[in-house]
């Protein structure tokens, strides 16, 4: 049986969900979007941090913390944004950490979006 994990996030208009569980695995995708569904401004600082903050949310609201992630895939659109990436991230998380990969692409859904992550937890079923 799959739930559906209820957010206070933007609802989207696309046919999505922000956060599913099934057999105890929560499945997620995060992007900088704030409250009203806008891209936030300031760079990939400012898109990193509103992206966590998201993925903060949305495990609160299953119940869980950012401790129970198992895997974080990172996309960015540039090669230089990792190290920023990497150092708002570490404010996130203390050991041990979740595995982790980071991929650099194209591009995103949105234009001026710079990165996105995927998220997978171990949750209460």
């Amino acid at each position: 049986m799959i739930t559906t994990v209820k957010t206070d996030l933007y609802d989207s208009p696309s046919p999505l969900e922000w956060a599913t569980i099934g057999n105890g695995i929560l499945f997620t995708a995060q992007i900088p979007i704030d409250a009203k569904g806008q891209v936030v401004e300031g760079g990939i600082e400012a898109q990193a941090r509103q992206t966590l903050d998201n993925l903060k949310h949305t495990l609160e609201k299953a119940g869980a913390g950012m401790a129970n992630l198992t895997q974080v895939l990172i996309y960015v659109t540039d090669k230089s944004y990792l190290p920023t990436v990497n150092k708002v991230y570490a404010e996130y998380f203390t050991p041990p950490y979740p595995n982790r990969a980071a991929m650099v692409i194209a591009g995103l859904a949105r234009d001026e979006m710079l990165v996105e992550m995927v998220a997978y937890a171990a949750v209460e079923s």
